[in-house]
């Protein structure tokens, strides 16, 4: 092997004697780490959400190195679909205005909530799934899922944020689909304090977080199973908003509430 490599032996067994260098085993604890957030994340983030938490975390690396380490592990993200999903709106309801023009910002908590209704499919029919997102914390505040599209599935999502968050004058932005134009629910909102805002007719970007949300969500959960019944996909949406996504969600403060 050393004449056909054109090397000694002595040189071939200095090198098998040799120490890892330092970068490469710098780079074994950094792929350690990885792995790790990989692991936890349910084997759903790619480079970019992996690069993130390490930086969280207080590891300080360069995103490409992260690329190249993962590449090299065979370690990849989720890669998300397009997804859409629209409601009609009432045409005898006059929706709210626009108070939050894409402007997808708020300075604290329970300022700005976001809202949108999704389906998730089962052997046994559509399950409706409607979330109130706070726009500070990325976090789901309320949420409700029923086999229906009726206005009392948005109410409930709004009634568990109200009950949870307890806010004052928040501004809740959603769509101009029908459960939102309601009579019903702008008089809770009314009753709740709660200022109702409303995007353009059959514009996502208008209401841009909520669908940011459900294409995590399609993309980490749905289209990786497959539910028998709507009761299987309620207990499996139920674990992963309240076991994995708010836990992990964003938050501009180390005063995650």
């Amino acid at each position: 092997m050393c004449r056909v490599l054109e090397v000694s032996a002595a040189g071939y067994y200095a090198w098998l004697r040799r120490p890892e260098s330092r970068r490469a085993q710098d780079d074994a604890l950094l792929l350690r780490h990885i792995r790790t957030i990989h692991l936890a994340s349910r084997e759903s983030y790619g480079v970019p959400r992996v690069y993130r938490e390490l930086r969280a975390q207080g590891i300080m690396v360069g995103r490409d190195r992260v690329a190249r380490l993962m590449r090299a592990a065979g370690l990849r993200g989720i890669t998300r679909r397009r997804f859409v999903i629209t409601t009609r709106r009432d045409e005898r309801a006059r929706p709210a205005p626009d108070l939050v023009e894409r402007q997808f910002r708020a300075d604290g908590p329970d300022q700005l909530w976001v809202a949108d209704i999704t389906y998730i499919p089962t052997w046994m029919g559509f399950l409706y799934l409607a979330v109130v997102l706070d726009v500070w914390s990325r976090r789901i505040v309320g949420w409700a899922m029923a086999t229906h599209l009726r206005t009392e599935l948005v109410l409930e999502a709004l009634e568990m944020a109200i009950l949870r968050r307890r806010p004052k004058r928040v501004i809740h932005h959603s769509d101009q689909g029908c459960q939102y134009t309601s009579i019903a629910f702008g008089a809770r909102c009314e009753q709740w304090g709660v200022r109702p805002s409303m995007g353009s007719v059959g514009d996502a970007y208008d209401n841009a977080m909520a669908e940011s949300f459900f294409a995590t969500l399609e993309c980490e959960l749905l289209d990786r199973q497959r539910f028998r019944t709507q009761a299987e996909a309620q207990r499996a949406v139920f674990a992963w908003i309240e076991s994995w996504y708010n836990p992990a969600s964003y938050c501009p403060t180390s005063l995650c509430y």
